[in-house]
């Protein structure tokens, strides 16, 4: 089986939004991810975490907040990209907020090892 990494996308404004709610509206939030790892089963490796405050690091070693609105990752593994995109159909992150999206990329294996 291959290794996908799920990168979620949402607007900082939403994810400061969850980030103030409640714990009881944060974990009314997180049944309907539940749901979608029971569906995966063995195939998600790791649920993963939301992220916040991402820094862009350069070659000078300046640094410089993220615009990329990455607000999370999991870990899936499937036969291939096909296999990944059926998993994620109807992802709850896709319905939180009109702007969110969901990227796959297949983790290849390092040159040499």
């Amino acid at each position: 089986m291959k290794k996908f990494i799920v990168i979620y996308h949402a607007p900082m404004d939403a994810m400061k939004q969850m980030a103030s709610m409640p714990p009881e509206a944060q974990a009314k939030g997180m049944e309907g991810w539940m749901v979608w790892a029971q569906k995966c089963g063995s195939n998600l490796v790791d649920l993963g975490t939301p992220l916040m405050g991402g820094q862009q690091m350069n070659p000078n070693g300046s640094s410089a907040p993220s615009e990329k609105n990455v607000a999370g990752y999991s870990i899936l593994q499937a036969e291939n990209m096909e296999q990944a995109k059926v998993l994620l159909q109807g992802h709850p992150h896709l319905g939180w907020n009109a702007a969110c999206s969901i990227e796959i990329h297949e983790a290849m294996p390092l040159p040499g090892m």
